[in-house]
This record gives C-alpha cells, sequence and structure tokens, in this order.
C-alpha cells in the first residue's frame, strides 16, 4: 500500500468532525448558501460536496427540484467547456438553457462570460429558487420556444427528463451545442432521468462532435466511508460538446486542468482517496 499517497487520511478525524459541522448547518439552514440577498462568492463558500449528492431532508419533491443543484460540477471541465466556448467569439452570448435556479450556469459565466439563464416557468423550482452571481449572470423567466434573440453557445446541462429539446434548439443555430447529462433511468418508470437517448446524439450532420468526457461518481460515495450518511446510486454523467460546421476544428483542450478548485472538491478529494484505500484494504484480506 502506498502510504505516501495516503497521507492525507491522517487527517481524517479532523476532516469528519468539520465536514458534518458544515453539512449540519445545511440542513439547519444556516449555510449562506440559504440567504439569496448575499454575494455568491459567500454563498459557495464551504458548500458541502454532501448537498450536491443529496437535497436536504426537508424538501418535497412533488413541490421542489433539487436543493442546489442535480450534480457536482468541478472547475476543470467548467474551464474546459469555457476554452471552447472562448473560440468561437470575442464577446459569447451563452444561453442556460435548463437554468433552474442559476448555480451551475453561474460557475461557467464567473470564467469570464455574461449568461442568460432561461428558467422555464412550467419547471419545478430548485428548492434554492435564486443561486446565481448577478454580476455576470442574468436569469429570464421565459421557455425555450420563447426566445427571439440570437446566441452563440446553448448550455444544455440536465435538460429535463423524457423531453428532447436538441430540435428546438438547433433551430437558433448556436455555434456550440454543451449537453451534460447522464444515461440513467428510472427503474420505477423507464423514463431517463435527463432527456432522451437520442436528445444527445441525434443532431443534424452540419453539427459535429469535437469533444466528450464522462465522469462517474461512485455508488455510496457517503455512505461507505461514514454508514450514518444516505446510501447513493452509482451514476455516471457525460459532458458532450457539439459545433456547427464552420467551427469543427477549433483548438482542442489537452489537460482539465483546474487550477483553483471549488470548495466541495476538496470533498471529493477526500472521500475518493478514502475509498481507494479501504477497496486496498479489502483486496488485502481486512473486513471493514
Amino acid at each position: 500500500m502506498d502510504v505516501e499517497k495516503f497521507e492525507k487520511l491522517r487527517a481524517m478525524e479532523y476532516f469528519t468532525d468539520e465536514m458534518f459541522n458544515r453539512i449540519f448547518a445545511f440542513q439547519q439552514k444556516l449555510h449562506p448558501a440559504w440567504d439569496a440577498t448575499l454575494p455568491f462568492d459567500e454563498r459557495i463558500k464551504g458548500l458541502p460536496l454532501h448537498y450536491l449528492v443529496f437535497s436536504n431532508p426537508d424538501r418535497d419533491p412533488k413541490l421542489f427540484g433539487p436543493t442546489v443543484a442535480p450534480y457536482y460540477p468541478l472547475r476543470g471541465e467548467i474551464r474546459t467547456i469555457a476554452y471552447y466556448i472562448r473560440q468561437v467569439a470575442k464577446n459569447p452570448v451563452i444561453c442556460d438553457l435548463h437554468a433552474g435556479n442559476g448555480f451551475i450556469g453561474s460557475l461557467l459565466a464567473r470564467e469570464g462570460f455574461k449568461i442568460i439563464g432561461l428558467r422555464d416557468p412550467q419547471a419545478k423550482p430548485n428548492q434554492i429558487a435564486d443561486f446565481y452571481d448577478t454580476s455576470c449572470y442574468e436569469m429570464r423567466t421565459m421557455a425555450l420556444q420563447e426566445v427571439t434573440f440570437p446566441f452563440d453557445v446553448a448550455f444544455s446541462s440536465w435538460m429535463p427528463s423524457g423531453v428532447n429539446m436538441t430540435p428546438e434548439i438547433v433551430k437558433h443555430e448556436p455555434k456550440l451545442i454543451v449537453y451534460v447529462h447522464t444515461d440513467h433511468v428510472d427503474k420505477s418508470t423507464g423514463t431517463p432521468q435527463t432527456g432522451t437517448p437520442e436528445a444527445f446524439t441525434n443532431l443534424p450532420a452540419r453539427y459535429r462532435l469535437i469533444e466528450e468526457w464522462s465522469l462517474e461518481r461512485p455508488e455510496n460515495m457517503f455512505h461507505s466511508i461514514w454508514p450514518d450518511l444516505s446510501p447513493s446510486i452509482e451514476e455516471t454523467r457525460h459532458v458532450k460538446i457539439y459545433a456547427d460546421e464552420p467551427y469543427h476544428d477549433l483548438k482542442h483542450w489537452t489537460s482539465m486542468e483546474a487550477g483553483q478548485g471549488y470548495d466541495w472538491e476538496g470533498d471529493l478529494e477526500m472521500i475518493l482517496l478514502a475509498l481507494e484505500a479501504k477497496s486496498e484494504l479489502q483486496a488485502r484480506g481486512y473486513r471493514m
């Protein structure tokens, strides 16, 4: 076992106490994320990874979507998306098509863009209804079918379940279409969690897939380390970037470097390290 590799786990007791304190504070709505009057910088500081996997226990799923967001974004992938966007226009207009509360779109906007988010009035609101950076993100309450302004980039992050919005997206002739989606299907209803399978693959011939990657969220990522925390399913999240014909030859991003990662990535690093150490010990015959 590579002891040096797992050196950070020596601080696991402190990390656990601090993480649980943040989880409890968020659950009690003491975390700044709940206060829409605060600057976005303050609201995302110390945001627990736990609440980018789970929603708050008091959320009524009949009335509200996820508390914060449907997945945890990583700075490295947001920077990668931004790299391609910068190549298609000097001051690109980016439309966040399924904005929700604006949280994920704001992270992209903070890479140096102005983004317009669309909040469909028919969609269930997030439990935290407004969570966007007003300095670079504009929220508009309207459906995609109502949009009349031109935009360079369509950011389709977590297309609504069972709906193929791609035909409507391509009517606007964006230079880039960025999809963030999962192939997960609800076992009880048979409905895809995001969009439909053809929504992310069946585009007009003029659109070429120029970049893609996938990120796996391990099964029971919290529960396996801390049995008191809830189990969770394994989920693979995909990112696909399609370019219109004049932009098929954009320069490729060679590494998904994060620079300064988001605070929740510190939680993720420790959890993945702990899961790896546990797996190695189990492989050596230790019962855990």
